[in-house]
Parts: structure tokens; sequence; C-alpha cells
């Protein structure tokens, strides 16, 4: 079988960038505009993306006030199963994929909520599966502090397998709905979970039908070793930080060698890094275009970004030429502060640059659709990607020029699909419909 690429869309309504909200052809209210948030998904699927993914948090991020104020994303938008669901309504192909947190929910809600999603849309419900990233998120729910990294990933492993046999609680045919005969369903093809483990104890059987998907296809996003080990053993799609390509072609060998560990085959698992473009007929007008858009981020937003990826930091009152000082003990995103981390000191970058580039998406490709398909192209045919997932610097300026442009010259050159292929986000990932575990 030819090997497909695959395509996510990252969207965050009110942009990837912290000013991309600022923008004059942004909607103000982008982040809770259903309208505006449903043309783009429309959009998105008159592409042939496989996915749109929508990110969360459970909490304001730990940030001074004059931060806060500047900032729309964390801020100000709708939670995003309830918004998935409202979705499945207006589309029929698109996979829709939504973050819940492990740390800060309970299995059974949630298995019950992404089997409804996956029921609703017909089978094109997808659950990214995180953590959560900060003590904000975890005073939210009576706790003083996140939970310790260790922790929350074995509560992460424990999570997911509880939420994946409560979906197998009915066999596909359990339901027999006989009106004749008065009889529902078959109770011997019902199965009771009696879970009783580390962090939960659940009994179920949940009362729904196994979902359409046999499961919701199951994203990650780890970047510790414990992130890894968990993304390794459950991803089918694992999303990745944007870094050069040699590191990207180590990263996509060592996680795919790690599911095998796990008993699990190279396609069984999908790696997309992350994409963010500007684009425009000519290189000077992508790169004027985003100049136009860095004029409206503050500099102390584009500083707190840093701390906040790099574990709450302080910056403030160091030179922006000067080096990053030590990283602090931390409780937040260990994987991704070593990676930024170490890319600063690879790279000989200063706090300034390292500013830059985070606002910046961790290095936005900027330049015409030929570029653009280029880049993918190389990333895809050369052992680095399955395929990405791409966020959009401000909207809905840069998912039009990316559906408009980017997609017919990937369609020309023969690395992306026309139609979609089935009616599953499965189907069209070309992923397996998992067995139950009473099978």
């Amino acid at each position: 079988m030819t090997r497909e690429l695959h395509l996510n869309a990252f969207v965050k309504p009110a942009g990837e960038y912290l000013a991309g909200w600022r923008h004059p052809d942004s909607p103000i209210d982008a982040g809770v505009n259903f309208a505006f948030v449903a043309d783009l998904v429309r959009r998105l699927e008159a592409a042939k993306f496989d996915s749109v993914f929508l990110p969360d948090l459970v909490g304001i991020p730990d940030s001074k006030p004059e931060v806060l104020e500047r900032v729309a994303v964390v801020n100000d938008g709708f939670e995003p199963t309830t918004l998935l669901a409202a979705l499945s309504a207006i589309t029929t192909h698109i996979g829709l994929i939504a973050t819940t947190s492990t740390s800060y929910s309970e299995p059974y809600t949630v298995a019950r909520t992404f089997a409804s999603l996956d029921h609703l849309s017909n089978g094109r419900a997808g659950w990214n599966v995180v953590t959560s990233l900060n003590d904000s998120e975890a005073r939210n729910f009576g706790l003083d502090s996140h939970l310790g990294h260790a922790e929350r990933y074995r509560r992460a492993g424990e999570y997911f397998d509880v939420v994946s046999r409560l979906w197998d609680s009915f066999d596909d045919d359990a339901f027999e709905r006989d009106a004749a005969t008065g009889r529902y369903f078959d109770p011997a093809k019902v199965h009771s979970l009696d879970h009783s483990g580390e962090f939960f104890k659940v009994a179920g059987p949940l009362n729904a039908p196994r979902p359409v998907q046999g499961r919701p296809v199951i994203a990650q996003a780890g970047s510790s070793g414990p992130g890894r080990a968990l993304a390794a053993r459950i991803g089918e799609i694992v999303f990745t930080r944007a870094v050069p390509i040699a590191e990207a072609r180590e990263y996509y060998a060592s996680i795919k060698a790690q599911a095998a560990e796990f008993g699990r085959a190279s396609d069984e698992l999908l790696v997309l890094p992350e994409l963010s473009a500007v684009i425009a007929p000519t290189k000077a007008e992508a790169e004027d275009k985003f100049a136009a858009l860095r004029e409206l981020l503050h500099p102390r937003v584009a500083l707190a970004d840093v701390e906040y990826w790099l574990g709450g930091i302080n910056l403030a009152g160091l030179p922006l030429d000067s080096p990053l000082p030590p990283l602090p003990a931390t409780n937040a995103s260990i994987g991704t502060q070593h990676e930024i981390y170490s890319q600063a000191q690879r790279d000989n970058l200063t706090i300034g640059d390292l500013a830059k580039l985070i606002a910046d998406g961790d290095g936005a490709l900027v330049g015409t659709p030929i570029d653009v398909a280029d880049h993918i192209e190389e990333w895809f045919t050369t052992g680095a990607a399955d395929g990405f997932n791409v966020s959009f610097p401000w909207l809905p300026t840069t998912l039009t020029d990316f559906t408009e442009l980017v997609i017919p010259e990937l369609q020309r050159r023969g690395l992306f699909r026309t139609e979609y292929k089935g009616r599953t986000l499965r189907d069209n990932l070309a992923l397996s419909r998992p067995r139950s575990h009473w099978q």
C-alpha cells in the first residue's frame, strides 16, 4: 500500500501567535465565536485534512496580570469536547480531536464523553491524552500544586487502561433492540471492569455502546522519558515540536523502535511534527506579512512565554543579549523544557533570541507555497515525519493560504489525497479498528 501523508490542523481560534488576536483580519472574539470556528473547520474539511485538534488547559497560567491581560488564547475559549460535539453536526469526514487531562478528570466520565463524541460524529473522535502543565490547574481541583512528574505519568498509564477497557464494556453486537421480543441487549455480552489499582477503583460497565471506531484515535505528545514511553505504548498520533530535520529523523526512528518494544507495528503510530507557515507569492512578501504580525506582540508577553515553557524561570531584569540562566527545579513539562534549553545552548541563543523563536512558533516557515511543499515533501520522504500538525499564526488568513495554496501543490505532487478514502478517522489515517479486550 502506498504510504500516505497525514495533516492535522492544530486550531487555536485566536491564533497560535500570541498577538494573533490583534491582527486586523481576525475577529476579536474568535475563541468564543462558533460561526467563525465552524467556518474554519469547514475549510479544513474541504481541503481534506485528516483532523482538527483543539488544545486545552483547565486553568489560567500563573503569569503576571500585565502579561495575561494581553493574551487571548488561554483566557477566552470553548471547552473542546463541547465544541467538537457541535462541529460533528456540521461536518461529515474530518476527524475531531480534543484534549482532556488525566490528572484532573475521572476515567469513567472521559470514557463516556468520548464514546458519545464518537457516536455523534459517526466514528471521527480522537482523544489527546495529556497530564496537564502547571500548578494553576491543580488549584482548581483541590490541590496546592501539580502532581509529581513520575506520579502523573503512572496515573496516565492506568487512566488510559481503565478508559480503553470501559469502551469495551458492551460487545459490538450486544444490542439486539428487538421490539417484538422485548429484549434490548444480550447480558452475556456485557462486561464489568472491576478495576482496582494504584489510582483508580472503577467497577463498570460503561453505560454506552462500544465506540464506532472501537475506541477513539489516541493522540499523545510526551517528550520526557515517561512521556515518550506512554506515547510509544498508547499513541496512534504523536505530536512533536518543530526541530531540525536531523533531530526529527532521530526521534522518528526512536519512537517507532520504542513502539515495537510494546509489540506494535511501525504503521500503528503516526509521527506529526509541528508546522507553522506564513505564505505569500514571494518570500519577501511572506516576510513582510510576518514582520507586520511581530509588531503586534508586546515584548513582555514574548519573554513570559519563554518563562512559562521553561517551568517558571524568572528572566525579568536580565539583559536580552545574555544567555539563559540555569534551569530551576520544576514540575512542569520536563521534556519540553530540556528540549528548549538544549536548543538554546546548542545554537548559542540569547534570551532575546529564544523569546523571538518561541513567539514565532519555534521557527515558523516563511515563504512561498513551493517552499512549504518542498519542506513537507523532504520530511515525509526522508524518515522525519508521517505528516504534520499544522498550526496557524493568525486566523483565518494563514489557514486560508495553506488550504488554497499549499494543499493543491501537495496534491499535484501526488503526496496528499484529493478525496477522503473512508468514513471514520481511523479509515482516513489507515489505522486498524482495535479488538475488544474481551475477545
